[in-house]
């Protein structure tokens, strides 16, 4: 049929590639729900939205020296645009510790490496060569992406639990990846379609870890249990200085033990010995978080 010719199978690609990405760029949407539903951003990580920002500068920077690139245009320019979105909310709601991670992440790849590349191949290079360094720096790039989410693996594996792994999101990048890659292969670019097939590789992973570890137990993350402890401790000195209590804070050794612990000694029962000096009568008292 004259409809089956590459070019076309090419665009339909491309389509669908638009659209399953474009689902992508949504599905962290409960996430960030969450995250601005408690005012927190709990266990959750702004890594992978600050690559994923890099990725789809980096492609629109090989979409505009590629030319007739209308598919990698649209979805990079939608995809830049949520990104940004989500980290100006996750900056807003996190920690000192995870903005100052953050801006720095921002700093380097969107600023600092990006920049480089740019003025490095424009002075160093021209025509397809500019092209080609350009295409293999998006490989490596779009390889970090899929890789991201490595690292929330390496945590379900550890906590049993899938709560901050969302199921649709592992099922969009597996589509997108499929969409792409025969999308790459159609146009005989292989910039394109070569990191698809790991990306295709990590989301049925992903799939397989929801699999086995969907009904695991919900786990308070190392992370929650610190700020809890402090916002425990903090109260249990208001007290300290009141009532004279003695505080000893500290975490649970296990990693999947969801309490924390604020051992608590009153000193203000003083009743005298035999010898009538003052003692100290201890009363322990022990606090959950």
């Amino acid at each position: 049929m004259a409809f089956l010719t590459a070019a076309n199978m090419a665009f339909v690609c491309g389509i669908l590639g638009n659209i399953v990405s474009f689902l992508v760029y949504l599905a962290p949407l409960p996430t960030f729900y969450r995250i601005v539903k408690k005012k927190s951003t709990e266990g959750f990580q702004s890594i992978p939205y600050s690559v994923a920002l890099f990725s789809a500068m980096l492609y629109l920077y090989y979409a505009f020296l590629k030319g007739n690139a209308l598919m990698l245009i649209t979805i990079n320019c939608v995809g830049s645009a949520i990104e940004t979105t989500y980290l100006i909310i996750f900056m807003i709601y996190a920690t000192k510790t995870a903005k100052i991670l953050t801006a720095k992440l921002l700093i380097l790849f969107n600023f600092g490496a990006l920049g480089v590349i740019i003025g490095f191949t424009y002075m160093l290079a021209n025509g397809k060569q500019r092209l080609s360094i350009v295409g293999w720096i998006c490989a490596v790039f779009s390889v970090c992406v899929f890789a991201a989410p490595l690292s929330i693996m390496r945590r379900v594996i550890k906590t049993k639990s899938v709560e901050f792994m969302p199921f649709n999101l592992s099922i969009f990048l597996t589509l997108c990846a499929v969409m792409w890659f025969f999308y790459g292969l159609l146009i005989k670019d292989y910039f394109i379609a070569t990191p698809n097939v790991l990306g295709f590789t990590f989301g049925i992973g992903q799939m397989i870890l929801y699999a086995i570890y969907r009904n695991g137990k919900k786990q308070i993350l190392p992370e929650v249990q610190v700020q809890q402890l402090h916002d425990a401790v903090k109260e249990v000195t208001t007290l300290e200085k009141q009532n004279k209590f003695e505080v000893e804070a500290e975490l649970p050794n296990h990693p999947q033990n969801d309490e924390c612990y604020i051992h608590t000694k009153s000193t203000s029962n003083n009743i005298k010995n035999e010898e009538g000096e003052v003692a100290v009568k201890e009363q322990d008292v022990t606090n959950n978080v």
